[in-house]
């Protein structure tokens, strides 16, 4: 059984990024997410980029592997526990970190990066 829940590291250029992904399961599933959660080593500023299921948008619950995103009709699928797609991710959300540097936890709705990775 893999530990889903560990603190991942992911080295881009001089900043060593720590990354987890939490599932938050509720009786409805229209109540569920999954978040990526990304945090710059050293700082107490996280990027949390949220997905929630939609008519067009399944996320994992239980019947996927654990860290499943899908867009329908395409069936185009991301995990987020694999480094590269965490990655690609976090080149996409970069501008949002600039942009709403307000506080110290940056929470941004996940699927248009999703979009912006895949279309790439």
């Amino acid at each position: 059984m893999s530990d889903d829940h560990r603190i991942r590291r992911l080295v881009v250029g001089d900043i060593t990024w720590l990354w987890t992904v939490r599932q938050r399961v509720k009786p409805h599933y229209e109540d569920c997410r999954l978040t990526l959660s990304l945090y710059p080593e050293g700082t107490r500023r996280r990027l949390a980029l949220v997905f929630r299921p939609s008519a067009d948008r399944i996320i994992s619950n239980s019947y996927f592997d654990s860290g499943a995103l899908i867009r329908l009709p395409d069936r185009t699928y991301l995990n987020l526990h694999a480094p590269g797609t965490v990655r690609r991710l976090l080149d996409a959300a970069t501008p949002a970190i600039d942009v709403f540097a307000s506080g110290p936890v940056i929470e941004a709705d996940g699927w248009p990066y999703f979009d912006a990775v895949v279309t790439a």
